[in-house]
């Protein structure tokens, strides 16, 4: 009788375990985590393995913690929206309270951590990281204007500039082109999943700029920030950062989304232009972790 409680009350620890890590949105923590570690690779200085490694544990730790607190804050929003109904708050797998607490304790101990094996710098940009997109992102913007996701889009774009400064402990441009790629590859990534769970944003009353602005200019935006996009990504390689694998690489992917970008915005069917919005959504994705790897491996050949 007592192993099959202890089996019980493993299998209660191990479920409730696995609620708190999805309240950390694992596959968003993911990009975070790849996107810090190429910063960190890349940078001039070599990095001692277990500080390097507990640094980036930090940073995810951090990250994830922003989702808690982001979930927690917009628990009632999600409850409302097909894409986000099944969350672990909406479905009373944990409460707003329990939320609330692992999010601030696990803010204050990846803050705690990345100051301990890092720098002054990498954790003061953690910081920022995670209090912009909690306050100014999701407290402030999102609900009230649809550029929400243009200026939220700095929070996302900060990994690879921690990464950088765990190795360096300072920020250069170098870092901050890495900024630059996500922070503008960001609106038309949202923007392609905004216009096919348009709905979603209406009965939860987001302003996203399908919703305020509409279908024609949400696509326009799209296509816009996509060939805005194209200049940035190849800077590296014109400003010596970055050789030809990286340009054969990431400027056939940047031609690309233009071209998906370009085929949303002329679409005129409603049903073909759902699943265009979610083959550029989809590609996105791809997008930024092939530019990141392409980084990777031209460092390292």
């Amino acid at each position: 009788m007592t192993n099959i409680k202890s089996k019980a009350l493993k299998l209660d620890l191990f479920a409730y375990l696995k609620v708190l890590f999805d309240l950390m949105k694992p596959r968003v923590m993911s990009l975070v985590i790849f996107t810090c570690v190429v910063g960190l690779l890349i940078a001039p200085v070599e990095v001692d393995f277990w500080n390097a490694f507990v640094s980036i544990l930090a940073v995810a730790l951090g990250s994830g913690a922003a989702g808690v607190l982001n979930m927690w804050y917009e628990a009632d929003l999600d409850s409302v929206m097909t894409r986000t109904c099944l969350r672990p708050i909406p479905t009373g797998k944990v409460t707003k309270k329990e939320a609330l607490i692992f999010g601030i304790l696990a803010s204050v101990i990846s803050v705690t951590i990345l100051y301990l094996f890092s720098n002054l710098v990498a954790t003061l940009i953690l910081v920022t990281t995670i209090l912009y997109y909690v306050f100014i992102y999701t407290v402030w913007l999102k609900q009230k204007t649809s550029q929400n996701i243009v200026i939220g889009g700095v929070s996302g774009a900060l990994p690879p500039v921690i990464g950088w400064a765990v190795a360096t402990g300072n920020i250069s441009f170098e870092s901050m082109i890495l900024f630059l790629i996500i922070f503008i590859w960001t609106p038309s990534h949202f923007w392609a999943l905004s216009l096919y769970k348009m709905e979603d944003y209406k009965n939860a009353n987001i302003p996203m700029l399908p919703v305020i602005s509409g279908v024609k200019v949400t696509k326009l935006n799209i296509f816009v920030y996509a060939l805005l996009l194209f200049p940035i990504i190849l800077a590296p390689f014109f400003l010596n950062y970055f050789g030809t694998i990286y340009l054969l690489i990431s400027g056939t992917l940047a031609t690309y989304y233009i071209y998906i970008c370009y085929k949303l915005f002329r679409v005129q069917d409603s049903n073909l232009e759902e699943k265009i919005a979610k083959q550029v959504f989809g590609f996105s994705i791809l997008f930024l972790f092939l530019v990141f790897t392409s980084i990777l491996i031209d460092s390292i050949v």
